[in-house]
């Protein structure tokens, strides 16, 4: 027998034969701009429930309807669910404030989304769920036993401390936030029961970075391979130290790359708003000129000119007559982060990299070489674009080449001080029966 699937649920089998299910928003609906993420379901039970009503797919249907009805102008009687006061009503307030619209990108409100929902479906003691409850019940003795909750896994394991500091720090925005526009909602000794909770101490993991070898080689044997655009995503990110997100989204163009004199190219950061100007070329004192990435400019000049945006894809038309419509003509697209991601991983897999090799890791290996290469931390931020010294600490790693090059300095003021205090004591000794007697 068929098995039942809701809307916008497709299944796939897996490389072990396996069976999993996917929720997928329909690409004209993503153009519109829903905001429900796509998501790996599993297996059929937790995607679709037992008959093919429930399940995960039937939260994220539920969402996608109220979306799909508020872009109508179409009142959602479900949505009054979300009582004033509440927890629910609290998240969705958030959500329509500047602070979350101005502030935390589209990357990141999938993430944003998923921890929302997954704060408010928790259970209490008494089997309700947390985002039914009044605001004002949220009390700190109750904060400090949510944060409980939050690390626990499926298990009953307190082991995801990472999640917990997510939640944690979501809660305390969020009541932040909200508490300024209403007040009246909140309890007014305690208006915000988050700020102070205790975390768990845990050993966060380091972000892996590449060297520049590491770069070159891939990217390399991306252009042999027909994979220009992730070759250049990746030398532009160690190179230019610019984010992946904002190279993908056309944020580096050919009307910025060589247009002035001397020539430059301008990395535009979306992030900070900042843009920076590096220097492609220098003159020498007798006049000559060469060339400051000339390696990175190779890679370059195999893209080609697809739009404004250096880094974009050509989508052929179809090769089978029965689907080109009259006139067809390849046209230019932006790379997804997913799909890049996909690409990435399939290049360094072919290349022989290893599995920590990602796009990510090349603006951090960057990072990383400016520290080796001894730069002030006001030249490094000058060429990274960071505005504060925490920000820009983080990213460099602890690398050998660095902690050499300090043990070096260190051992060379040792010796310094050593031959400055003998030649000291030398000067400040008494003369007795012609000698130096040190004192």
């Amino acid at each position: 027998m068929a098995l039942k699937l809701p809307r916008h649920v497709i299944p796939k089998t897996l490389a072990d034969g396996r069976q999993a299910f996917y929720y997928t928003v329909p690409t004209h609906f993503r153009k519109l701009g829903c905001p429900i993420p796509n998501e790996a379901l599993g297996d059929y039970i937790t995607a679709c429930g037992n008959d093919g009503e429930g399940g995960r797919a039937a939260i994220l249907n539920t969402l996608f309807d109220e979306w799909n009805q508020n872009r109508k102008g179409i009142p959602n009687p479900k949505a009054s669910i979300a009582r004033v006061g509440s927890v629910n009503w609290l998240f969705r307030e958030y959500k329509q404030t500047k602070a979350y619209l101005e502030k935390v990108s589209k990357r990141s409100r999938p993430g944003y989304e998923h921890s929302m929902q997954a704060i408010c479906g928790l259970l209490n003691k008494r089997g309700e769920r947390i985002g039914c409850l009044p605001i004002k019940s949220i009390t700190p003795r109750a904060a400090d036993k949510l944060y409980e909750m939050f690390i626990r896994d499926d298990a009953g394991e307190s082991t995801l401390f990472r999640r917990g500091e997510k939640f944690v720090g979501l809660c305390r925005k969020a009541w932040r936030v909200v508490h300024r526009l209403y007040p009246a909602e909140f309890a007014k000794d305690i208006p915000n029961p988050w700020p102070g909770v205790t975390m768990k101490t845990r050993t966060k993991a380091t972000k892996h970075a590449v060297t520049r070898e590491q770069v070159y080689i891939f990217a390399q044997g991306c252009v042999e391979r027909g994979e220009v655009g992730a070759a250049a995503a990746a030398v532009i990110c160690f190179e230019w130290l610019q984010r992946p997100e904002n190279v993908l989204a056309g944020h580096i163009k050919w009307t910025d790359y060589r247009q002035t004199t001397p020539p430059t190219i301008q990395i535009e950061h979306h992030k900070t708003g900042a843009r920076i100007d590096h220097p492609l070329e220098d003159v020498l004192d007798d006049g000559t000129a060469i060339q400051l990435y000339p390696e990175a400019e190779a890679i370059l000049a195999n893209l080609k000119r697809l739009g404004t945006p250096m880094i974009l894809r050509e989508v052929l038309p179809p090769t089978d007559k029965r689907y080109i419509r009259p006139g067809a003509k390849a046209v230019s697209k932006p790379y997804s982060f997913s799909g890049m991601q996909k690409i990435v991983q399939r290049m360094r897999k072919e290349i022989g990299l290893p599995v920590t090799f990602t796009l990510d890791a090349c603006r951090h290996g960057g990072m990383t070489e400016l520290e080796e290469a001894e730069l002030t931390e006001g030249q490094g931020r000058a060429l990274s674009a960071h505005r504060t010294r925490e920000s820009y600490s983080g990213y460099a790693k602890r690398t050998a080449p660095r902690i050499l090059a300090a043990t070096r300095k260190r051992r060379a003021h040792v010796l310094a001080n050593t031959t400055q205090t003998e030649f000291q004591n030398a000067e400040s000794g008494e003369f007795q029966n012609n000698k130096v007697v040190k004192m």
